[in-house]
């Protein structure tokens, strides 16, 4: 990219100013400095986190993205926003259970060999296990789910275990106690990215009794993002998947 800006600046098809434009790292809206090198450092461009902004500050970061041509992630927008937002840029895909807006904008440019298993302990898991299986699928991976696995019922996960061990990483999300990323931890040999959420009664702590069982699994190879963090664990999950691509 460097190169090809300095040949058209020598050629005089562009102006320095305007290559020191699109060498610029980041763009400064104001209220917000879009980092459009995040992806040249990273692999993957930067996300945009909805909750907090409003639709039309989304949109101006979203616009500054589309001019770069990068795929558009957005997380925890709500319904009514969502609408607001996708009136103004039809192209973008809203799904209501995980809150999240995708909008593509790029070609793939991997293509990854294999997938990546999101295995959800609830129904009331899902909307953080589909924010983890839509962030991957954003990535250009591809998820195969298995929910509703919880070990209230363990057969329901004994049915799909064979599946799930061929997974090249294992994004695991359960509330209540938090048991089933060591179950599922004892029984694969590929890493596992365990989501407490904050499912549960009453002594739970909003999370925090499934967040400590995972810290405290006796399973080997569990790595524990924050509670509810369905994006975290699929981001991480993403970059172990990419480089067992690299790697094979």
């Amino acid at each position: 990219m460097l190169e090809d800006i300095l040949k058209r600046v020598a050629s005089g098809e562009i102006s320095p100013d305007e290559a020191k434009e699109k060498l610029a790292t980041f763009e400064n809206l104001g209220f917000a400095k879009v980092d459009h090198h995040r992806k040249k450092r990273q692999g993957f461009p930067e996300v945009i986190f909805g909750e907090g902004k409003d639709p039309s500050q989304i949109i101006d970061i979203s616009r500054a993205m589309m001019e770069k041509k990068e795929n558009i992630l957005v997380t925890r927008v709500t319904q009514s926003k969502a609408e607001e937002i996708v009136e103004r840029l039809s192209d973008f895909q809203y799904d209501h259970t995980s809150r999240t807006l995708f909008m593509k904008n790029s070609p793939e440019e991997n293509h990854y060999k294999g997938y990546i298993a999101v295995v959800c302990a609830g129904t009331s898991d899902l909307p953080v296990a589909e924010e983890a299986a839509k962030t991957a699928e954003a990535y250009g991976v591809e998820v195969r789910r298995f929910y509703d696995v919880g070990v209230a019922g363990i057969h329901r996960l004994m049915a799909h275990i064979d599946e799930i061990r061929g997974a090249t990483v294992s994004v695991i999300v359960a509330g209540m106690e938090g048991a089933l990323p060591s179950v599922v931890g004892g029984l694969v040999s590929h890493p596992i990215m365990a989501v407490p959420t904050s499912v549960g009664y009453g002594a739970n702590f909003q999370g925090l009794s499934a967040l400590l069982t995972m810290l405290n699994s006796c399973a080997s190879g569990i790595s524990v993002v924050n509670i509810d963090n369905g994006f975290g664990g699929a981001y991480n999950a993403v970059m172990i998947h990419r480089i067992a691509n690299q790697s094979s």
